[in-house]
């Protein structure tokens, strides 16, 4: 807390933070779950505004900081980015002009994301006055120009100028007022799918963890078996794939793009005319540990990941030597990728590049904090350097990028060949890790000084720290959004549907100062309604679905505007219960949502009712003492009493089914089926089943609290893709969910 010690301004103090907070985004304060007010205290908003580069460390700092974001304001002649509802058109673009040209000419050049080119010339007298404003002493008066024609969906570009020291650039952003629905569901329709955890998808022709061939092989039994629409996967971002600190699919290294891991690398067409990679592969030792890493019951992200590096390197080896230098058709293909993803491939590649060279070199540096200071810019000269000198190095990380970009294309082909409506379902998640690319490569788009976590709640009572940085709202503002956009874009990309992790992020985070505790933060929001826009636009013009995650403490209105933008809510069938604290029925359920039993960091439905969580729990020793043991394990009762409650209600269980909980050990084929039934009969247009709940896994994908005390992200399915052709028991799975989307009309092929 020493560290922020400020002096508050002479002038006024108390309003003169509250002023600051406000026009920052620090909220004044915040409920909690129990419904508890708590203030956000001056040390804690100060501690923020400091991180958001605001000068408060003196008498009159902060009533100065105000000033200066005002003046800078009032001397822009436009904003710097206009985000503007399609029916609100033609677009009007707010001026603010000095009172030395009022009467001056403004000339106005607007070119349409489609190239068009159109240039007007106004006279300011001409335009309707909104009003005066005085500041420093200089006298302004708003304007209002409007243009003369509506513009299509898109990112445009106005370029004003008053005179020639006057002139402004604004980015016009005209987005539809509503996310894309499919036309079936739009009509009425519900659709249900797979989530799977792509990594842990087993198959005897893989090397150690699911690749995207076993991704295509799991479409064609949805497709067959199932009838389903969708296959919802985790985030397939790129990690660092070090175990156990860099697994996590929400913490990625970089977000923008993908994990080589899930490459098929005997598909990639340099592997059948490498020689050297053939012969490496005959190599008895390289077998061996191809079938030990394919047998084993956990991911080894390390070994794979090492194994695959060393094949890539030898493909794009050829690569480079003979298709690169004659300009073949796919040499050509591999350039134009490179040239569309411009300068976001460019500076992950470097960055790769520059991580594998500095690791090389002292095996001891593993994050880029850790580099010489010249390495830690990526506009330094030493990193142009760097990357100009060990050019092949860089194009190596492109290269394996482009071919992750062609087999993940073609898995979403074949599920729109093979009749799924949706086909593949993506994950946005919230956090990055900020020893990874993105924040090297991209760091003026987060706050240093601060980390995102939680409020104490009755989950984690101390609050939860997620040690990620922030996004900085005012950078992507005045970045026109681009930076924003490719993330949800490329996210989206070969998918049908997109779910945001956390979509309270576009309205608000929790930010926890550095040097104090998640007890110890505040509420800082977002420019929400430009975000949401955003997202309609790239749902719209890639015909992607949107589901926000909007679990845990989220405010009605909230979920109100989501609902009214087209974002579907995200609904868990053990949180959904009313004031009583009963489980809702189905029909009690939003139409305008995605149902599902669980989520990868919840128990599974055998785990809910094994009790298999709250023993991880213990035995990680996230549990203080036998006294929070005990209270847990008879909640749980209690819940499972009310859940076979509710499924009895709904007429779900075979008659002379038990009615007692305590008389069910665990999850039999009957209770497994009745909740299948039920969630499949709730009114929401998607609904999902985890493949571990299909297949009746006990073991849940990770356990929130434990880094090494759990293998978190490495497990692997029950059955190998080729089983669930040919198991009774896989075949049986199948067949009963089949059968629940036939009676509740869900199938992609109704």
């Amino acid at each position: 807390m020493a560290r922020y010690n400020y002096y508050l301004p002479a002038e006024d103090p108390v309003h003169a933070l509250v002023e600051a907070a406000g026009l920052w985004g620090v909220e004044p304060g915040y409920f909690d779950i129990w419904g508890k007010r708590h203030e956000t205290t001056p040390g804690i908003a100060l501690a923020i505004l400091d991180a958001l580069g605001v000068q408060a460390g003196s008498d009159g700092d902060l009533a100065r900081a105000i000033r200066e974001r005002e003046r800078a304001q009032w001397n822009e002649l436009a904003p710097p980015t206009l985000v503007i509802s399609e029916a609100a058109q033609p677009a009007e673009i707010p001026l603010r002009i000095p009172e030395q040209l009022r009467h001056a000419q403004v000339a106005l050049e607007l070119r349409w994301e489609s190239g068009r080119f159109e240039q007007y010339h106004y006279r300011l007298a001409d335009l309707p006055d909104a009003g005066a404003h005085t500041h420093g002493g200089e006298r302004f008066f708003r304007k209002h120009l409007l243009l003369a024609e509506p513009l299509p969906l898109g990112y445009h570009e106005v370029r004003l100028r008053v005179d020639p020291d006057r002139s402004v650039v604004t980015r016009l952003i005209i987005c539809p007022d509503r996310a894309w629905i499919p036309p079936s569901l739009a009509r009425g329709g519900r659709r249900a799918g797979l989530s799977v955890s792509l990594y842990g998808v087993r198959s005897a022709r893989t090397w150690g963890c699911g690749d995207f061939t076993a991704l295509e092989r799991l479409i064609e039994w949805l497709a067959d078996r199932v009838d389903g629409s969708f296959i919802a996967l985790n985030p397939l971002c790129a990690i660092h794939n070090r175990q156990p600190y860099n697994t996590s699919p929400y913490l990625p290294n970089n977000a923008l793009y993908r994990n080589f891991i899930y490459l098929d690398l005997e598909r990639i067409d340099d592997f059948g005319a490498c020689g050297a990679a053939q012969r490496l592969l005959e190599r008895p030792q390289i077998r061996d540990e191809i079938a030990r890493l394919n047998a084993a019951e956990l991911v080894d992200y390390d070994r794979v990941a090492a194994l695959k590096r060393r094949f890539l390197r030898l493909l794009f080896r050829h690569f480079y030597a003979r298709e690169l230098p004659f300009g073949s058709s796919r040499a050509a293909a591999f350039l134009r990728y490179i040239d569309s993803e411009g300068e976001l491939l460019d500076r992950y590649a470097v960055h790769c590049a520059i991580d594998e060279w500095m690791h090389r070199r002292d095996p001891g540096v593993w994050i880029w904090q850790n580099w010489p200071e010249e390495f830690r810019d990526p506009e330094s000269k030493s990193v142009g350097q760097f990357a100009e000198s060990h050019r092949r190095s860089v194009l190596f990380h492109k290269y394996v990028q482009w071919q992750i970009d062609l087999q993940l294309e073609a898995a979403q082909n074949l599920a729109r060949r093979r009749g799924l409506e949706i086909g593949l379902f993506h994950d946005l998640p919230l956090a990055i890790d900020r020893c990874g690319a993105q924040f090297w490569a991209h760091r003026d788009f987060y706050v240093s000084g601060c980390r995102v976590g939680a409020p104490p709640d009755g989950f984690s009572p101390k609050g939860q720290d997620w040690a990620f940085p922030p996004p900085n709202r005012d950078h992507h503002f005045r970045d026109g959004y681009r930076f924003f956009a490719s993330g949800i874009r490329k996210s989206a990309r070969h998918g049908g549907a997109l779910r945001i992790d956390h979509v309270m992020r576009f309205f608000r985070l929790y930010w926890i100062p550095d040097g104090m505790d998640s007890t110890q933060g505040a509420y800082v929001k977002d420019y929400f309604e430009d975000l949401l826009r955003i997202l309609a636009l790239e749902s719209v013009r890639r015909k992607v679905l949107l589901v926000g995650e909007d679990l845990g403490t989220v405010e009605p209105s909230v979920r109100r505007i989501l609902r009214l933008f087209g974002i579907l809510s995200y609904r868990v069938f053990y949180f959904e219960k009313n004031d009583a604290g009963d489980f809702r029925a189905p029909g009690d359920y939003p139409v305008e949502a995605l149902v599902s039993c669980t989520t990868h960091d919840l128990p599974t439905l055998a785990g809910f009712w094994t009790g298999r969580d709250i023993e991880a729990r213990r035995e990680a020793g996230l549990l203080p003492d036998e006294e929070t043991y005990a209270r847990l394990h008879a909640e749980r009762a209690a819940d499972k009493q009310k859940m076979l409650d509710a499924l009895h209600a709904q007429g779900l269980l075979p008659g002379g089914f038990p009615r007692r909980a305590d008389d069910l050990p665990g999850l039999t084929g009957d209770l497994h089926n009745a909740i299948a039934g039920f969630l499949v009969s709730a009114p929401c247009l998607l609904m999902t089943l985890n493949q571990e709940d299909l297949t009746k896994e006990t073991e849940q994908q990770n356990l929130p609290g434990t880094v090494h005390q759990y293998p978190n992200w490495r497990r692997k399915m029950r059955f190998t893709v080729e089983d669930l052709h040919t198991s009774p028991a896989a075949l049986d799975y199948a067949a009963m969910f089949r059968s629940w989307l036939e009676l509740s009309g869900r199938r992609n092929s109704p």
